[in-house]
């Protein structure tokens, strides 16, 4: 009974504990909302000129796009856009924020099949930047599916 009184000597040890893992927490939260807003900026600025602009505009800095139809070239444009949007709105306004890294997941996708056509036309630098987003973006994903979802 005695001991049921007492301070238990492990609380403190317990609340240090609790301090580390939530700035753990805060930390990686932020890591991924920086991650977030910078996939988010790139993928729209990138879809944003697929839609605005013309197929033979997109060519010189695009090869790719002479792969594609206008058509398929302005509805990658409008994935990127909307998971662009997916990765922050949901999110920062509190609605489905499960949307976040099922667009995260779609970017993953994204990612995949641009890493197949860049590979096809043996763009090695190409596969590089595709390989890191799609990095970044699954990061996302495993942070937001699992042990950091909002």
């Amino acid at each position: 009974m005695w001991r049921a009184i007492q301070p238990s000597r492990q609380r403190p040890r317990l609340r240090a504990a609790f301090a580390a893992d939530n700035r753990e927490t805060i930390t990686m939260n932020v890591v991924l909302w920086i991650l977030q807003v910078v996939l988010a900026l790139l993928f729209a600025t990138a879809g944003l000129t697929k839609l605005t602009q013309p197929k033979e505009r997109l060519a010189p800095s695009m090869g790719w796009v002479e792969d594609f139809s206008q058509n398929t070239v302005k509805a990658i444009g409008t994935v990127e856009v909307l998971a662009a949007l997916g990765l922050v709105l949901p999110a920062w306004t509190g609605i489905a924020p499960v949307l976040t890294p099922l667009a995260a997941t779609g970017l993953i996708i994204l990612m995949i099949g641009a890493t197949v056509t860049h590979s096809r036309r043996n763009e090695a630098q190409m596969i590089t930047i595709n390989a890191i987003l799609l990095l970044l973006a699954l990061i996302v994903a495993w942070g937001r599916f699992g042990p950091y979802a909002y």
